[in-house]
C-alpha cells in the first residue's frame, strides 16, 4: 500500500509563499503521474498542478506563473512551491500519485491565506 504524507501548509498573508511537500512511501521513479489538488469548503476538489512521467507539467490557469511542481527522486518527495499567494488559494491541498493504474492520495494539508 502506497502512503503519501503532505506537510508545509499553514497561515500566511496575501503575497506570501509556502512550499508543500509530499513524501511517498515508495520510490517515485516508477510513478507515472504525480500531482497536487485542492479543495475549498463547499467546492469540488480541483487540479492545481500535475507532472507526468517526470517530464511534462500542467497547471490550473489560476496558479500559472505562481505555483511550481517539482520532484526529488532521491527523497521520494513531490513539492509544490507557491508564491504570491492569494486569499482564493485557501484550501486543503492534497497530493496524488498514480502507480500501476491505481490512485493514491495523501491526507491533505491546510493552506490559509489571510491578513
Amino acid at each position: 500500500q502506497v502512503q503519501l504524507v503532505e506537510s508545509g501548509g499553514g497561515l500566511v498573508q496575501p503575497g506570501g509563499s509556502l512550499r508543500l511537500s509530499c513524501v511517498v512511501s515508495e520510490s517515485i521513479f516508477r510513478i507515472n503521474l504525480m500531482g497536487w489538488y485542492r479543495q475549498a469548503p463547499g467546492t469540488e476538489r480541483e487540479l492545481v498542478a500535475v507532472m507526468v512521467r517526470g517530464f511534462s507539467t500542467n497547471y490550473a490557469d489560476s496558479v500559472k506563473g505562481r505555483f511550481t511542481i517539482s520532484r526529488d527522486d532521491a527523497k521520494n518527495t513531490v513539492y509544490l512551491q507557491m508564491i504570491n499567494l492569494k486569499p482564493e488559494d485557501t484550501a486543503v491541498y492534497y497530493c496524488k500519485v498514480i502507480l500501476n493504474s491505481k490512485d493514491y492520495w495523501g491526507q491533505g494539508t491546510q493552506v490559509t491565506i489571510s491578513s
